[in-house]
């Protein structure tokens, strides 16, 4: 893993991406991650994260992130016909 992100901090320095840059997209992709793994649930998020509930929240506000789990359309309920008697 070391060898794996000394990799990738070399390819960030060769392609003049700035260190705030740079963190502002690890925090976004790191915080996503895990709001997935949660299913948007920001107090398990928070725990995981070992942060603050409200401190996810500004970071989320702040990083524009979308923090609502993805839902899954349920099928339309099937029309019961009437019987004619």
């Amino acid at each position: 893993m070391k060898d794996q992100l000394d990799a990738l901090i070399n390819q960030l320095i060769e392609h003049d991406i700035l260190f705030e840059d740079a963190v502002s997209e690890f925090e976004k992709r790191f915080i996503s991650k895990i709001l997935e793994s949660s299913n948007g649930n920001l107090s398990k998020a928070a725990k995981a994260l070992k942060i603050h509930r409200n401190t996810l929240s500004r970071k989320i506000t702040t990083l524009n992130l979308d923090h609502r789990p993805k839902r899954r359309r349920k099928p339309a309920p099937k029309k019961r016909r009437r019987s004619v008697v």
